[in-house]
């Protein structure tokens, strides 16, 4: 199957595109969470029964063709539920990486889940360093968004990778700009 994702991303390994797809799942799944108020456990449940298997790229129409892949199960779990249960912990921790005059709630519910996830990556999931947690979730912006989001993406986690692992960071260069977001879409 020609696999959208494998063709954008050929010299990565099957491995990584699998973690891609799952962080692309559990955006989605958390942005689920959020809309609907349900479990975790629920949603998870019904990704795994309807929705995993071939993930659709967002940008896309559904379809065998468009879809980016299997998701790594496990990684996909683990940030839904870690997410979910350290939700205020984590909105507090990017909190204090916005610009003065800016809060989760000003933004749409995509980018709050985008955010959400990339900062459980870099609190509770040490096993992934820090930069390619950060590229990861640039990555998954761009998936959603064509305009200024992934950059700021890149500035948050940015700063908040410098404030959660700054042995990690030390040598990354100066921090990355947050550029202005666009107002709550959603």
């Amino acid at each position: 199957m020609n696999q959208r994702g494998a063709a954008r991303e050929p010299h990565r390994s099957p491995k990584a595109q699998r973690r891609g797809a799952a962080r692309i799942a559990a955006v989605q799944a958390l942005y689920q969470i959020e809309l609907t108020g349900a479990s975790p456990d629920r949603v998870l449940r019904e990704f795994v029964a309807h929705r995993i298997g071939e993930v659709p790229h967002p940008k896309d129409e559904a379809g065998a063709e468009e879809a980016i892949g299997e998701p790594d199960r496990e990684l996909f779990a683990a940030i839904v539920r870690g997410a979910s249960e350290r939700r205020h912990e984590l909105d507090e921790m990017v909190g204090t990486a916005l610009a003065a005059g800016w809060s989760l709630e000003r933004m749409d519910r995509v980018l709050r889940a985008l955010l959400r996830a990339g900062a459980f990556e870099l609190f509770a999931r040490p096993e992934t360093p820090a930069r390619v947690a950060i590229a990861e979730y640039v990555g998954v912006a761009n998936a959603f968004y064509e305009g200024r989001e992934p950059g700021f993406v890149n500035g948050v986690l940015d700063k908040l990778a410098r404030v959660l692992r700054p042995e990690e960071m030390a040598g990354a260069g100066p921090p990355a700009p947050i550029p202005d977001r666009p107002a709550k879409g959603n």
